[in-house]
């Protein structure tokens, strides 16, 4: 199963998208499985539904930073480098799925105006009529995709 795989079978399990990106990594972090679904639990609906970045990017940023992320508050380079990767992840979600603003994803993939967007903090009933009109199963896999294709890429670089 694919990494793209694992983040939308687990989308449909219930989990939000930025959990659904960091579980499909699960095996780079280190923690168990309980703290690293609280550690990404805020980040769905664009940070607690406020429709802002998209949880699926902040999945992609939370794995990058396990992966290549920085401890010394000194680490200028480190620094740099990490954020030049999460700006290149960040355009590559934004190529392929047209945003990476969780309101305007959902305002143009459920063809509704932005505004009708639900905000408020509780989240909707997972119901078959949810996962329908839904697209984050579909985004949580792409951005495990594109995580998972830069991080093959960077593995045939060191190899070479």
């Amino acid at each position: 199963m694919t990494r793209g795989e694992k983040a939308r079978k687990y989308f449909e399990e219930g989990y939000n998208c930025s959990q659904s990106v960091v579980l499909a990594f699960e095996d780079v972090f280190g923690l168990d499985r309980e703290t690293l679904l609280r550690l990404a639990s805020p980040f769905g609906g664009g940070l607690g539904r406020l429709r802002q970045t998209c949880g699926c990017v902040s999945g992609m940023a939370m794995v990058a930073g396990a992966l290549e992320g920085y401890s010394d508050p000194k680490a200028k380079e480190a620094k740099a480098s990490l954020y030049a990767l999460i700006q290149e992840l960040a355009a590559e979600y934004e190529r392929e799925n047209g945003s990476i603003n969780c309101r305007k994803l959902l305002s143009r993939l459920m063809q509704v105006p932005e505004e009708s967007v639900d905000a408020a903090p509780k989240p909707e009933e997972r119901t078959p009529e949810y996962y329908r009109k839904r697209p984050c199963a579909g985004l949580a896999a792409s951005a495990a995709e594109i995580l998972e294709r830069r991080l093959d890429l960077a593995e045939n670089a060191a190899d070479n």
